[in-house]
């Protein structure tokens, strides 16, 4: 993953988790004077050009006038609303996010073209297009799978499908981020 696609924690202006973002998103947030940085440790904010003199960030984008300390943690300048409930209609790259990227037969983790969808109960005997029918796997599982359930194919799912159900409780795989959140667990 490049340092651009690193997650940024997102917080309204009332200081409460939001959402995440990309770091590149976080920085046109920045630069635009949509939101500012937030130290994780102080808790003191930077604009834009004090962040990127005055920022202690760990890593750093660099451009040909300025090294730029990659965030953390942005609070926006003036939105105040609160999350709304994810959707979960039902999309490849959500399911490839729900599988975390990783064939559901063999456990291999892949890249998103390297990965197809499957049908647990092939489309052909009725299987429908959906969370609880789905699941993500490799070509070669797939393809070993074929026209069959996987107890016909003699294989094994590694975790049953589900619907997910993303909240910004689940998005706290930032040590740092634990320090804005509401509801710790």
């Amino acid at each position: 993953m490049s340092i651009l696609e690193r997650q940024v924690l997102v917080l309204n202006k009332s200081w409460m988790p939001v959402n995440v973002t990309s770091v590149k998103r976080a920085i046109c947030l920045l630069y635009s004077d949509l939101a500012r940085v937030v130290d994780a440790k102080t808790f003191e904010t930077y604009g834009f050009d004090k962040w990127c003199t005055e920022g202690a960030g760990k890593m750093f984008i660099k451009s040909v006038s300025k090294d730029i300390p990659v965030p953390e943690v942005i609070v926006l300048t003036s939105y105040n609303g609160m999350r709304v409930k994810q959707d979960t209609a039902f999309s490849r790259s959500k399911l490839l996010r729900r599988d975390e990227h990783t064939c559901q037969y063999c456990g291999e983790k892949l890249a998103g073209p390297e990965l197809t969808i499957d049908h647990v109960l092939p489309r052909s005997r009725g299987g429908k297009t959906d969370w609880l029918n789905c699941v993500i796997a490799c070509y070669r599982c797939n393809t070993k799978k074929g026209d069959k359930t996987p107890e016909e194919a003699r294989m094994k799912l590694l975790t049953k499908p589900h619907i997910p159900s993303w909240s910004v409780k689940v998005m706290y795989d930032h040590e740092v981020w634990h320090r804005f959140s509401s509801n710790k667990g």
